[in-house]
């Protein structure tokens, strides 16, 4: 009997243990946008990165286990307009051929409560490489049409052009400023 107990125990200990594990969820590039707005002259104009790839674990039981390693392709920039997308990923701006990747690498999570949080890491753009903290929501997690097992997150921060190295914001009568807001919407398809 007390053999028994043990072994039921240690089942219910690893069985607990295995449900409290992080899942994996590949970004789903189809359906997961960074988002971008900045000041242009006196209003603002926006626009979207559309080719995000990368693998989130996540903890539903203990966020703080999470972690995400995120990459986006700079030539996958899409305000609208072709002509200015083009401009955009030239040396001036972005500069998508000597920086074609914007990658960003967790290195902690900060639970808030069950579905929100503070995600800090390295965040890197224009070759340059900072630590940044943002806050970020779960949104959910279901079942897709095809068999599959979905998951939600949003996550949003503001960044300095200057920052990066990025030196458009100090020229006399400058359209565009210094301060980017970002919004990222991601959805991941769970590894299998």
């Amino acid at each position: 009997m007390k053999k028994q107990l043990i072994g039921f125990v240690s089942f219910c200990l690893m069985s607990s243990a295995a449900l409290a594990a992080p899942e994996t969820y590949n970004i789903d590039a189809k359906h997961s946008f960074a988002n971008f707005t900045i000041r242009h002259i006196v209003a603002k104009t926006s626009g979207t990165f559309t080719d995000i790839t990368g693998v989130i674990k996540v903890d539903r039981q203990q966020l703080e286990n999470s972690s995400v390693n995120a990459n986006i392709k700079v030539a996958s920039v899409n305000t609208g307009l072709a002509k200015r997308d083009d401009h955009i990923k030239k040396a001036d701006y972005l500069n998508a051929v000597d920086f074609g990747e914007i990658t960003f690498v967790s290195k902690s999570v900060k639970a808030i409560s069950a579905s929100e949080g503070i995600i800090t890491g390295d965040f890197t753009l224009h070759g340059v490489t900072k630590e940044i903290s943002m806050p970020f929501k779960v949104l959910g997690f279901g079942a897709d049409p095809w068999g599959g097992t979905r998951s939600g997150f949003e996550a949003s921060t503001v960044i300095k052009a200057s920052d990066y190295g990025f030196t458009w914001m100090k020229k006399d009568n400058a359209p565009v400023g210094d301060d980017i807001e970002v919004n990222l919407l991601i959805e991941g398809i769970k590894a299998k």
